[in-house]
């Protein structure tokens, strides 16, 4: 169990290559097996394929920043990831995606399998963040 008395954050910064969605995923199930979050770890890790995949994709070559945030007091059942990229423009939602699109699906996912999500701009891009309920 998370001791949510400590502060539980990691944070990591990929070059935008197609390098940095597998290393991002292994990022994430990694910190989250070593917090005892394995509740939430598939998920985090197919969230975050999807948002590093857009990072990279679209992103204006800038580096792709991954911030992961553990369950705190105040909030013991939240988890919050967020991925930050250079491109100021938030996602664009697609409508019409089938299961055979090559693309198009990532905030699909996000809608159906985050608590909640979102997009805060910032100075050098934007950044697209979701939470996730972890199971007590």
């Amino acid at each position: 169990m998370l001791d949510v008395r400590r502060t539980h954050r990691a944070a990591w910064t990929f070059p935008a290559s197609p390098g940095a969605v597998p290393a991002a995923r292994s990022a994430v199930t990694a910190v989250l097996g070593r917090w005892g979050l394995d509740g939430v770890r598939d998920t985090a890790a197919l969230l975050v394929t999807e948002l590093v995949t857009n990072a990279v994709r679209h992103g204006r070559g800038g580096p792709v920043d991954l911030r992961i945030t553990g369950p705190e007091a105040g909030r013991p059942d939240t988890l919050l990831i967020e991925v930050g990229d250079r491109e100021p423009r938030p996602p664009r939602h697609r409508t019409g995606v089938r299961p055979e699109d090559e693309s198009g699906r990532g905030l699909v996912l996000l809608t159906h399998c985050a608590r909640a999500w979102g997009v805060r701009p910032g100075p050098r891009g934007k950044t697209v963040w979701f939470e996730l309920t972890v199971p007590g």
